[in-house]
């Protein structure tokens, strides 16, 4: 039989602002966070994204002075998102030394070498057709655009990624990350993959901010929104081929998702509170729906209580700073 009120008066551990502390089950702090940024080249000063208040484009030629305004706020790790200017097929610019990725890798690993620089590892910013690899007969060819991954993983651990993230969500991508940074020297370079991506709504202020709108979808290579033990299958196999870290995205949507994950991998987990999440909030306190700093608190421990170690998020900053 279970003691109940009045014996029992959970309220006992609420009342004083400093037992509350005491007792909190959850915290957030910038160990935990993950900023992601955009940087464009060919532009001269910083593009505001209108569908994302208070985020920009970063130009090329600033950002050795923005990482290390990043840095000094107290971030931790950024996630490098490139606006290219030079778009083709496949690519292509992302598999060279000279092209965006490598270029901004090597910048913001340079201006702090401390920073955690994890660079994104997709071609849906460098495609001219905005799929997210090589495209066969209207669909993308998931068997070369494997191999084109686990180049691009390289290049970007040679520029000094400290970590990789492949998005592309092609089956045994990995594998294929994993074998080339391997066979390219590269053992001790971690990957957080992308593990459940859902083909969701919620990222459309994100291609408006990557330049990575496309005609058509891509629902036959990421996730359906319906889908839960499709996640964990394909979290599963990622950390079978390999996976350092396994990531769901988006965030606040699929946190089902993220806490039954917790509960069959020890892996670190990450879950990305992605653009439209991030538009959701900053429009509704613009509007005087809610109280921002608030709400972005509420939001994290709701990540962290479901299960993430890590959360990327366009709000990082903000947090760090207060």
């Amino acid at each position: 039989m279970s003691i109940a009120f009045p014996v029992v008066r959970m309220r006992r551990l609420r009342r004083h602002a400093a037992i509350r502390d005491l007792v909190r089950e959850t915290t957030v702090t910038p160990d935990d966070l993950i900023y992601p940024i955009f940087v464009e080249e060919g532009i001269e000063s910083p593009a505001p994204v209108n569908s994302m208040p208070g985020v920009v484009r970063i130009p090329e030629k600033n950002l050795t002075q923005e990482i290390k305004a990043i840095q000094s706020d107290g971030i931790k790790a950024v996630m490098l998102f490139g606006v290219s200017h030079a778009k083709d097929a496949i690519g292509g610019d992302a598999l060279k030394s000279e092209g965006l990725l490598s270029r901004m890798t090597k910048r913001a690993k340079d201006a702090a070498p401390e920073l955690v620089i994890i660079s994104d590892i997709c071609f849906c910013e460098y495609t001219d057709h905005g799929h997210c690899g090589v495209v066969e007969g209207g669909h993308v060819h998931n068997d070369q655009t494997i191999n084109n991954l686990g180049r691009q993983a390289v290049v970007a651990a040679k520029a000094g990624a400290d970590m990789v993230a492949p998005s592309a969500m092609m089956d045994g991508q990995v594998a294929a990350i994993r074998e080339a940074l391997d066979d390219a020297g590269c053992i001790d370079t971690p990957i957080m993959a992308y593990a459940s991506k859902f083909a969701s709504a919620f990222y459309g202020p994100f291609r408006a901010a990557a330049g990575c709108d496309l005609k058509g979808d891509r629902k036959a290579y990421q996730m359906d929104p319906m889908n839960g033990r499709e996640a964990l299958r394909e979290a599963m196999l990622d950390e079978a081929e390999g996976a350092d870290i396994l990531m769901v995205k988006p965030g606040m949507p699929y946190l089902d998702v993220l806490a039954r994950l917790r509960d069959i991998t020890l892996l670190p987990l990450a879950a990305y509170q992605v653009s439209g999440e991030y538009a959701m909030i900053k429009f509704a306190a613009q509007a005087g729906a809610l109280d921002e700093k608030r709400i972005v608190q509420e939001t994290l421990g709701a990540f962290k209580r479901a299960g993430a170690d890590l959360i990327l998020t366009y709000f990082a900053r903000d947090v760090v700073r207060s």
